[in-house]
């Protein structure tokens, strides 16, 4: 089939947006590269450090500037469960790149966070800012210039972003993601759901309540539920960067160890000593991006893409924004039905088809470049394929049926659970906005209620607690956006407002913070730009005022005459307690320099451009 007339507008309209900072990009990235192995342009005295710990056959091997030399770059802890099974890759990977050749080398660690530890404390303002300083790990890692290629070890939200931002930065040289895969199934979501609302309203206690989580969390891998975590494996898996199918393979079982052995061998195939050179800078081009927002959008991903995808690109000189997500949204259909938008987790997803049925009827449906490059060289199609072991025990992989096996999971591109990917654009004189409805019932998309102003989470479930919020309105929680208080996540409100609407009450949620992948059900205008900090108008708001909501027709307003509304200055909150403590005084020049939400919410900016380029600006 022909691609999509709207896909290959967006994708021009990129492309043509982003010009003179990709020239710049791609010029740097050339000139990084250098003849021979990396490493060729050390002195004796720097590649003697490189290697001094190093066994004597791959010192002998690195001395030789022949064998490519491959990173890892690893978010190993043992205390986060999707990030424990890390431990035992290092090794494996060694192996796997010894018996092909070269030489594989612990290159840096970078810190992860998990938001579900964090949630709802003061350690998720320091979330968002935690990608940044990913990247910034990443570049340390990569900063000795010992390296061919890089294998990238992350899962959770702000892990796998951040490891990409910094790989793009070296841009010359080729990337392979290595995920590690989902924890195996536990408690059903529905059940879960059940219990944390049966909390909420006061009916069972914290005993309870923990025992139903750790039923839930209950082993090594990343939680099963379609958050952002989740989704960055889509992602991946959309863009190339990942081997085929590899996304959802549960950790500690033989095909993913396989599958963490065959990515170390396909990193060494892609240097620039292997088969098909293939520098990860080259490779995230406005196609693969535009890939990347439609699987998003395709399978309900999160709404923390906004800003991630958005940084991403802006990382290999490439500039998108909320309408290019919004276009997309309008023609690409929902294929999966997976938790918060459904009841089957990503395991049970998988079983059905997983992702490379996706992209399989995303290509087939015009609505995905397959003439993309990727680290199995030119096409996306060979990604729409899944790992099996032949009778040798290897490895290979084979084409995706042809059927989903669970349609109440898993939909083809022609029978879809929804015609638009979910994801909608709000503007009015609130400013721009993302809302995720594919979760939100038709009935519930708009909203026209009063306002009730918050300035924190607490004041909100203070208010909830004491019964004052049985009614109709719309939560206003500003001072929420990244210059604030560094843009944590708002879940504690979704219990509390699932249970008012539970009740047939008229609710809504708008906010300059976030709510990403597990929010669900009540519709939620979140990342308003800009943020009330930077002067947006949502500061204006006060209690009473009357808010319209319509995420059908992409409207988000304060219904107040135009003379009060200029009359107004913006709202004021006391945000001393949110600079110091739990590491918050730190992370000041991040607050300091933070970009609007809508432009990727980083403290990095677009590469310069060249001097040649700059009247085409």
């Amino acid at each position: 089939m022909s691609l999509n007339a709207t896909l290959a507008s967006v994708t021009r309209r990129i492309a043509e947006r982003s010009r003179p900072y990709r020239t710049a990009y791609l010029a740097r990235l050339d000139a990084a590269r250098h003849e021979g192995v990396q490493r060729g342009a050390l002195s004796c005295t720097n590649l003697a450090h490189g290697f001094a710990a190093f066994p004597a056959n791959d010192k002998l091997k690195l001395k030789q500037d022949r064998a490519p030399s491959i990173a890892i770059v690893s978010s190993y802890n043992d205390m986060l469960s999707a990030h424990q099974p890390f431990e035992r890759y290092p090794q494996i990977i060694r192996d796997a790149v010894r018996e092909d050749g070269g030489v594989a080398q612990f290159a840096g660690g970078v810190p992860a966070m998990c938001d579900g530890i964090t949630q709802g404390q003061t350690g998720m303002e320091l979330s968002l800012f935690s990608r940044d300083a990913i990247a910034m790990g990443t570049a340390v890692a990569l900063s000795h210039n010992m390296f061919d290629a890089a294998l990238y070890l992350g899962v959770c939200d702000k892990i796998v972003p951040g490891l990409l931002i910094g790989a793009l930065h070296f841009g010359h040289i080729p990337a392979v993601f290595v995920p590690a895969g989902p924890m195996t199934s536990g408690m059903t979501n529905s059940e879960k759901v059940k219990i944390r609302q049966l909390y909420t309203e006061g009916k069972i206690g914290r005993a309870e309540l923990l025992e139903a989580e750790s039923k839930s969390y209950h082993d090594a891998g990343t939680c099963t539920f379609y958050g952002t975590a989740n989704s960055n494996q889509m992602l991946m898996e959309a863009m190339g960067l990942h081997l085929p199918g590899s996304a959802f393979i549960t950790p500690n079982t033989p095909m993913r160890d396989a599958l963490t052995a065959a990515a170390a061998k396909q990193a060494l195939k892609i240097t620039a000593q292997g088969q098909q050179y293939t520098p990860v800078g080259r490779l995230v081009d406005e196609k693969s991006i535009v890939n990347a927002i439609v699987a998003l959008l395709a399978t309900g991903g999160s709404t923390n893409h906004t800003l991630h995808l958005v940084a991403i690109a802006k990382a290999a000189g490439l500039v998108i924004d909320w309408d290019d997500f919004s276009k997309l949204s309008s023609v690409v259909p929902l294929v999966t039905r997976i938790y918060p938008n459904g009841t089957a987790d990503v395991n049970h997803f998988h079983a059905a088809g997983g992702t490379g049925f996706v992209l399989r009827e995303l290509i087939d449906a015009g609505l995905m470049h397959d003439d993309v490059m990727t680290i199995l060289g030119q096409g996306l199609r060979a990604h729409a394929t899944e790992p099996l072991f032949d009778d040798a025990g290897k490895v290979t992989w084979k084409a995706t049926p042809k059927d989903s096996g669970d349609d109440t999971v898993l939909r083809p591109a022609t029978n879809p659970f929804s015609a638009d990917g979910g994801l909608k654009l709000l503007q009015g004189n609130l400013g721009r906005s993302v809302i995720k409805v594919s979760a939100v019932k038709h009935e519930h998309r708009a909203v026209q209620a009063p306002a009730i102003v918050f300035h924190s989470q607490e004041a909100f479930m203070k208010a909830f607690k004491a019964g004052e919020l049985d009614k109709d309105f719309v939560a206003v929680l500003t001072f929420q956006g990244p210059r604030a208080n560094g843009m944590p996540e708002l879940h504690a409100l979704t219990p509390a407002l699932g249970i008012l609407q539970d009740k047939g009450r008229h609710v809504a949620l708008v906010t300059d913070g976030r709510m990403s992948g597990a929010s669900g059900k009540v519709p939620a205008a979140i990342h308003v730009t800009p943020e009330v900090l930077a002067g947006g108008p949502l500061g204006f708001v006060r209690t009473g005022d009357m808010i319209r909501l319509d995420a059908e027709a992409g409207i988000l307003e304060a219904l107040v005459s135009e003379t009060e509304w200029a009359a107004r200055t913006s709202d004021t909150a006391n945000l001393a307690g949110n600079q110091t403590g739990m590491g918050r005084e730190l992370f000041g020049v991040f607050r300091a320099n933070v970009s609007a939400a809508e432009e990727g919410g980083t403290s990095f900016g677009l590469p310069p451009i060249l001097e040649n380029e700059k009247a085409t600006v």
